[in-house]
């Protein structure tokens, strides 16, 4: 009987990984694989260091499973580049590996060519979905719509000076309207900008400050 090792992968912690789990068994059951071990991550599929995916190919190199069930492609990777790796890695080691939504495994030489061809219109499939966004906010923008967060209207320089001042940040936050978190990041903004040799400017008629390199003599 050959020992099994089952992966999911879901995007976000809101995601539940229970229906991937509950198909991966069943296509275990049907071909009488003993599932040894299941892993889990919850991250997007771009990052190619997961901590499950680690452990599982850690395992691998210990020859703990002889099979690895997944339940798409996309759960291991979305990178031809990342996702062939893991694939060679494994093929190296004489581990089979087996897509359920796919109904593809590796051990012909038929899978394998499947595995190449499907995993490169996956990757056709992100890079145009990345272009489509893309090309949503050149028109949006080309339209003067916003994008991304609303730009912090706060007078800076007077935050600053109340900070210095020794007003807490839940008091700044208060004071200005703002959240503590924003309060947090002019801070932080303005320590940045000191360290490159910059410093805020002092006129008080504006409400957003800009930052001005310091003045040299002449």
């Amino acid at each position: 009987m050959k020992r099994a090792a089952l992966y999911m992968r879901v995007s976000t912690i809101d995601q539940h990984p229970e229906t991937q789990l509950h198909d991966l068994r069943g296509l275990a059951a049907q071909r009488g694989f003993q599932i040894v071990q299941e892993y889990t991550d919850k991250i997007s599929g771009a990052k190619a260091r997961r901590p499950g995916l680690d452990q599982l190919l850690a395992d691998a190199r210990r020859k703990k499973f002889d099979v690895v069930l997944v339940w798409s492609f996309d759960r291991i990777a979305r990178s031809v580049r990342h996702f062939l790796e893991v694939l060679d890695e494994l093929n190296q080691l004489q581990i089979e590996f087996i897509s359920f939504r796919e109904n593809i495994d590796t051990s012909g030489p038929l899978g394998r060519a499947m595995i190449v061809i499907i995993g490169a219109i996956a990757e056709l499939e992100r890079n145009l979905i990345i272009e489509r966004v893309r090309a949503g906010m050149r028109r949006a923008r080309l339209e003067g719509r916003q994008i991304g967060r609303t730009p912090l209207e706060v007078n800076r320089a007077a935050l600053l000076i109340d900070r210095e001042r020794g007003m807490s940040l839940k008091d700044l936050a208060k004071a200005y309207g703002i959240s503590k978190a924003s309060v947090c990041r002019v801070i932080k903004d303005a320590r940045q900008a000191v360290s490159k040799g910059f410093v805020p400017a002092a006129s008080a008629g504006t409400e957003n400050k800009e930052l001005r390199p310091p003045e040299t003599a002449a």
